[in-house]
């Protein structure tokens, strides 16, 4: 009589649990538009969700901290003339977002970690080089400022973010329309999926498909059900599982991916009632290791974004190191000209083991090149432009840099205050004149 081997994982009993009630983001209107993205995007500061808005595209930024119900006025980050179709945090800056339009360009912003009194119209740069709606948005996991955006047009185009410059423009790869695009780990490969039912891997530097798979022929097979859905994948290269979310779903399958046969292993089901319209997931460095909780959904509903945690259960309230290897970090390990120069690094990475905190604002510093100079760069670095010099002289000592910084708080405090009346006061007038109207009629 044989009997069942089980194969070992200390991920086989990793469950899902939605957060509690007072920990969702309520009353938000979700975008409707028809297209395959994620509609929401997240980092250990900010949840950013597309949202229906008129006369343009615009999504909404809050605070992690700001749960519950959502004011019907919150600024939105609001600029593009179509809707928005995608939106990516740089993973090397946790204040700055890039979004993708139907308006065929790409607007980088800069989010400020305050609440602002008024919605965001004005992008650090915007980006314009496809000649069709533009659908994708990818940052590089180790070069400073590289974006890649892929759009209708069928050409992927690689930015650099600190210049406004197309680094590379890969114009004759695909067919057909492009349904997703990657990076490897450390940015020197991709991988995109086509309408043609191709994947390709592609050396962007040398504009070259170096592999590409059929189909019709895969390494391993998994039937899912009979859901016409698209399915959002998400993979943690620390632990190897690959989350599958399909919009319109109200699940979450899970799988363990190993070098050997059968290569896909089932792990569990997370199910609830309502269908997913969106879906973030949370860096790695974003989630609370004290709870063993190794990734963390945030789950867009028709007018709400619910938080969804996946633990591992231990008994221990010690670190679990083989939980948690050390992860890429917020630094990125190289500058733009130096990738596109042919180096490559691996990413920085951090440990977790006492708990990410993440760095203070960083500000997005924009250099436009001058056209007139055809000489490359000495460095990797340049040296500091007229436009990146500090607004203040910086203090000699470090009284006077915090008596300079709390005179720069209690001035910002001020003028927020001064802005906050006025708001109050245009408020009041319009009603005023609207009652004045309804009293004419």
């Amino acid at each position: 009589m044989s009997r069942r081997v089980v194969r070992q994982s200390k991920f086989r009993h990793v469950f899902g649990q939605a957060a509690k009630a007072d920990q969702a983001y309520e009353d938000i209107r979700v975008s409707k538009v028809t297209w395959d993205s994620s509609f929401c995007a997240v980092n250990p500061k900010f949840l950013a969700i597309i949202v229906e808005a008129g006369g343009g595209g615009a999504f909404i930024v809050l605070p992690l901290a700001k749960t519950g119900r959502v004011d019907k006025n919150y600024p939105l980050v609001t600029g593009h003339t179509g809707p928005v179709l995608d939106i990516d945090w740089c993973p090397h800056n946790d204040n700055v977002i890039a979004s993708a339009s139907d308006d065929t360009t790409i607007m980088v912003w800069q989010i400020p970690d305050y609440t602002p009194v008024r919605n965001i119209t004005e992008p650090v740069i915007t980006l314009e080089g496809h000649s069709k709606r533009v659908g994708i948005l990818s940052w590089h996991p180790t070069a400073r400022n590289v974006l890649l955006s892929a759009g209708g047009d069928n050409v992927i185009i690689i930015w650099n973010v600190g210049t406004g410059e197309v680094l590379l423009s890969l114009d004759d790869m695909h067919p057909d329309v492009i349904h997703s695009v990657c990076w490897n780990s450390n940015g020197s490969l991709l991988a995109t999926t086509c309408k043609d039912k191709t994947l390709r891997i592609i050396d962007p530097r040398k504009s070259q498909v170096v592999a590409q798979n059929n189909f019709e022929e895969p390494v391993a097979l998994q039937e899912m059900d009979t859901s016409n859905g698209v399915l959002l994948p998400f993979y943690d290269p620390d632990s190897s599982i690959v989350y599958l979310c399909g919009k319109g779903d109200s699940s979450i399958r899970y799988f363990e991916i190993t070098d050997e046969p059968p290569f896909v292993h089932y792990l569990n089901t997370f199910g609830s009632k309502e269908p997913q319209r969106g879906m973030g997931f949370m860096p790695k460095r974003g989630l609370d290791v004290s709870k063993c909780e190794i990734a963390r959904f945030y789950k867009l509903h028709e007018r709400k974004c619910e938080p969804i945690i996946m633990t591992v259960p231990r008994k221990s309230d010690l670190f679990q190191d083989d939980l948690y290897p050390d992860t890429p970090g917020p630094e990125p390990a190289l500058e733009a000209e130096e990738w596109l120069s042919g180096q490559d690094a691996d990413p920085v990475l951090i440990s977790l083991k006492d708990g990410y905190v993440p760095p203070k604002h960083r500000e997005l510093r924009i250099t436009k090149r001058n056209i007139l100079d055809v000489h490359p760069p000495s460095g990797p670095r340049r040296s500091q432009s007229a436009s990146e010099a500090p607004l203040l002289p910086l203090p000699s000592s470090t009284s006077q840099q915090q008596h300079t910084l709390e005179t720069l708080l209690e001035e910002i405090k001020a003028l927020r205050e001064r802005v906050q009346a006025q708001e109050e006061r245009i408020t009041a007038l319009e009603n005023m004149l609207c009652e004045l109207v309804d009293g004419t009629d």
